[in-house]
């Protein structure tokens, strides 16, 4: 009874919160918090203008801890529990999602990673024009195998303000599948033309070891890692074969990824790192940054932003032990 009575207070106070800072900065709160602005003296706790440190992929710097997209276009994993979608909907308003920006850049986060959802395309470009400063790195969603569509949609995204490219995991998981490997290649470097950094997502290990077995020239990786030390995680016998993990799209080989990556030379943005909220982040985090991830991609609410920000900063401060030299 005492951990739902916290969990309900804490929630109650983050939306007292919330709507405490949108009242006192006025209609242009977004743009001041997004600038970096404390709420005035009368309204909610001062949101400082927080710092974490950064790595680079070429002359881009990113916060260890990037924003994940997931949430901003009201998509979650939620298993069987078909309530969370609409919950998430009602409580992420493109307001929230404004709030959730402008906070995660105030706290040290200059970074968010989605796919070119229209939601999240139209929060990101308000965010920017409201004085945001947040850096984007998309995926298009465009059929990959038909490359006119596809680049089409990268220049769309680039017109945006995109910063860095990559290619969806969806899309690349299903290219290996089907025998279609030389397509990642093909399209990055078509990507690159553009003179535009561009990754390769996966899900599947496999799609690392065939774009590092033909040199795909991405400038870095975005693949899901996580360990299966949870309730609901995959017990062994029950994975069969390298990508099957239920209910899919989450890390089904973490060993195997770790191992793979000590020789991967390239930056890694690990992502799914809480199996899509089962495991707490103070597992979560430490787990990936010690297995030698460069980067965490983190779905989060706007209560999540302060925390999760103190919590890199904490294990980082730690100086861990990686077997795997940061690549960033």
């Amino acid at each position: 009874m005492a951990g739902e009575v916290s969990r309900r207070t804490f929630v109650r106070n983050s939306v007292l919160a919330s709507t405490g800072v949108a009242m006192a900065l006025g209609a242009d709160g977004g743009k001041r918090l997004a600038q970096g602005a404390e709420a005035p003296a009368g309204g909610a706790t001062a949101l400082p203008k927080g710092t974490i440190p950064k790595g680079k992929i070429g002359n881009m710097e990113i916060s260890r801890l990037v924003l994940g997209g997931n949430l901003l276009s009201l998509y979650q994993h939620s298993r069987d529990q078909v309530y969370v979608h609409r919950l998430v909907q009602a409580y992420n308003t493109d307001a929230k999602i404004q709030e959730t920006l402008a906070l995660s850049e105030s706290m040290g986060i200059n970074t968010m990673s989605g796919h070119s959802h229209p939601n999240i395309m139209k929060n990101v470009i308000a965010h920017r024009k409201n004085g945001g400063k947040m850096k984007w790195i998309i995926c298009p969603t465009a059929d990959i195998e038909n490359p006119a569509q596809y680049d089409k949609n990268v220049q769309e995204l680039l017109d945006a303000g995109t910063d860095a490219i990559y290619l969806w995991g969806v899309h690349t998981d299903q290219l290996v599948a089907k025998g279609k490997a030389d397509l990642i290649g093909k399209t990055v470097e078509r990507v690159k033309a553009r003179g535009v950094p561009c990754g390769v997502g996966a899900h599947d290990l496999r799609v690392i070891q065939e774009s590092e077995s033909m040199k795909a020239p991405c400038d870095f990786y975005l693949k899901t890692l996580h360990h299966h030390n949870y309730p609901t995680g995959p017990r062994a016998d029950e994975i069969k074969g390298p990508y099957n993990e239920y209910p899919g799209y989450w890390c089904s080989q973490p060993k195997e990824t770790i191992e793979f990556f000590k020789a991967v030379e390239k930056p890694w943005f690990a992502f799914k790192v809480m199996a899509a909220g089962t495991i707490p982040p103070q597992d979560a985090f430490k787990y990936v940054i010690d297995n030698g991830a460069d980067f965490i991609i983190a779905g989060m609410f706007d209560f999540d932003i302060e925390p999760d920000a103190k919590l890199i900063n904490d294990i980082l401060a730690a100086q861990p032990k990686r077997d795997r030299p940061w690549r960033a």
